[in-house]
């Protein structure tokens, strides 16, 4: 039998406090007005879970396992490891906090995938050392066979961990521009995939009886394999779907984790971070009007690899515009509505378009920005975007919120964003994103359209039929410039 060592009632207390951080975390990080709040409140949980770690399991464990000395002799600790641990955890503040510095808003995105990768990497390396070293982790029996259930949760955790690692690095070389984001098509890929996750979940249940190496390695090369399969054919469309899935994996293998280490503040987080992330997942699926399998199986526009970039375009008339024009009619109109999308990440225009809009705003114009749940490539991306530019909380709405409005706007200001205003999704059934929720761009009295060209055509590869309504005039050239030079057209102009 696997013999469970009583539990300390102030760890247990101590684990308790940063579980409950936990969740007044997520609840914070629901609203962007209470997003920092939630940020202070996981920082203080994880500080409450990590110290708590090191005064209970440091000294024991290690002494537990050395023999001769007595259980609770705290004179004879093993500085050593502590200072490893100690060093280990600096390093990586160190790097965190440069890294967070540094990175831009952008790149945000590929920083999550990267973190997802890590914890992954992470759930492997203690499944890896408490195979290898089971006697230490108290999950084997005197003749070093390890207990039937710490099997299980060390199969599930190293197979997910796998799972979590790779395929978060494809994401983030999809994300970063290092591999195309269209889809990889491999032939034969739902045979493979299919295959190489019975072989795991087989190999799993096979560990229970035999705990060779080579049952246990096998699955570790399985589940980084899987990982590279599953998130390859996946397009740059669905990105946001990956991203909250890939977070989802990375607290479940952070819970197995937990179980076999016996850690309770590992489980409840581990818990909280992939039932929350499944949770967005699936949010984010319903906002694309697509089932969490359809994504798996491959990305937007699989059917008609190259969509509308690989052949040639039907030329039609489009109205074009300057930044003399836009500021002319927005400072004329009574409601305006700006929809941002990854365009605006990649010029960094949100600062520009806030100035805009305070300029707007000063001559009485009323000003709201509609935010697509899946702009841009990941969940969240535009609002962390115009919170960092200090746009106001309540002048920001959601989908469904704000939808029913363009009808009443006078002006829709398109930054960027494509594919969650194309009204193709309404009306084409052939397209790849029929049945995805988009904004109602197409019904306001007047659409600007900020593009780079008429040559793009969006993640998913089809045309936009908006750019070429009457009520449409392109403002073609780099997002942030097409902004710059609204504001000085809006000073200079007298309104």
């Amino acid at each position: 039998m696997h013999e469970v060592a009583p539990i300390n009632p102030w760890v247990a207390l101590a684990y308790l406090a940063s579980g409950i951080l936990f969740i007044l975390a997520l609840r914070g990080l629901s609203s962007p007005a209470s997003s920092r709040r939630g940020n202070r409140f996981g920082m203080i949980g994880m500080t409450i879970a990590v110290v708590t770690t090191l005064i209970t399991h440091v000294p024991f464990d290690n002494l537990a396992s050395a023999p001769g000395i007595p259980a609770h002799d705290t004179s004879m600790i093993d500085f050593v490891a502590l200072g490893e641990i100690l060093a280990a955890i600096a390093i990586g503040a160190i790097i965190g906090i440069v890294m967070a510095r540094r990175i831009a808003m952008t790149a945000m995105p590929q920083l999550v995938a990267a973190f997802h990768s890590l914890v992954g990497l992470a759930a492997v390396a203690v499944a890896a050392a408490a195979y290898l070293n089971p006697g230490a982790f108290h999950i084997a029996d005197e003749m070093g066979q390890i207990f039937a259930v710490s099997r299980i949760e060390m199969g599930l955790g190293i197979a997910i961990g796998a799972i979590t690692f790779s395929g978060s690095v494809i994401a983030f070389l999809k994300l970063n521009g290092n591999m195309s984001g269209a889809p990889i098509m491999l032939p034969a890929r739902h045979v493979i995939n299919l295959g190489t996750l019975a072989a795991i979940i087989g190999l799993v249940a096979y560990f229970l009886t035999d705990q060779s190496p080579w049952v246990f390695w096998t699955i570790t090369a399985l589940s980084f394999l899987i990982g590279f399969l599953l998130i390859i054919p996946i397009g740059g469309a669905d990105m946001p779907v990956v991203v909250s899935m890939l977070n989802s994996y990375s607290g479940w293998a952070a819970a197995a984790m937990g179980f076999t280490l016996g850690n309770t503040a590992m489980i409840i987080t581990g818990a909280l971070v992939g039932s929350s992330g499944a949770i967005l997942s699936y949010i984010m699926c319903r906002a694309m009007n697509r089932s969490f399998i359809s994504v798996i199986a491959g990305g937007f526009g699989a059917d008609d690899s190259g969509g509308g970039a690989g052949g040639s375009k039907e030329q039609r008339p489009w109205k074009p515009g300057s930044a003399e024009d836009a500021a002319f009619l927005m400072s004329q109109a009574e409601n305006v509505i700006i929809v941002p999308g990854y365009g605006m990440a990649v010029a960094q225009a949100q600062h520009a378009l806030r100035e805009m809009s305070d300029m707007l705003k000063k001559e009485g114009v009323n000003v709201k920005y509609a935010i697509h749940p899946v702009a841009g490539r990941m969940p969240g991306h535009m609002n962390v975007l115009l919170a960092e530019a200090n746009v106001p909380y309540d002048e920001v709405f959601e989908l469904e919120d704000i939808n029913g409005e363009f009808a009443q706007c006078d002006v829709a200001f398109v930054i960027g964003a494509n594919d969650v205003t194309n009204p193709a999704a309404k009306t084409d059934k052939s397209s790849p994103i029929y049945g995805m929720p988009v904004l109602d761009v197409e019904k306001a009295k007047t659409v600007l359209f900020v593009k780079r060209s008429m040559g793009g055509v969006g993640y998913a590869g089809v045309d936009n039929d908006v750019f070429y309504m009457d009520q449409t005039m392109m403002l073609l050239g780099d997002a942030k410039k097409m902004a710059d030079d609204i504001v000085k057209a809006l000073s200079g102009s007298g309104h």
